[in-house]
C-alpha cells in the first residue's frame, strides 16, 4: 500500500493536473518561478528561525533584569 503524504494531498488540491503530470514524471516549464519560491521559502524560514532566537534572547534578558531588580530591592530592604 503507497503512503500517501500531505504535501501530496496539497498538491492535488491545488491542481489536480499538476499533481497528475508530476506523478507521471513530467517537468514543469515554470522552473524559474519554481526556483524563486524555493528561495523566498528558504529566506522566510530563516526569518522564522531569527525570530525565534530573538524571542528566545529577550526572554533571557528579561529574566537577567527580573534577577538584578529583586537584588537591588533585597539589598535595599537589608
Amino acid at each position: 500500500m503507497k503512503i500517501i503524504r500531505s504535501s501530496e494531498i496539497g498538491s492535488y488540491l491545488y491542481c489536480h493536473r499538476a499533481w497528475w503530470y508530476a506523478k507521471k514524471g513530467e517537468k514543469s516549464e515554470n522552473q524559474a518561478e519554481m526556483k524563486a519560491g524555493t528561495k523566498m521559502h528558504e529566506r522566510h524560514g530563516r526569518q522564522v528561525v531569527a525570530a525565534g532566537l530573538t524571542r528566545i534572547l529577550a526572554i533571557i534578558i528579561l529574566l537577567i533584569a527580573l534577577v538584578m531588580m529583586v537584588s537591588y530591592c533585597t539589598a535595599q530592604i537589608l
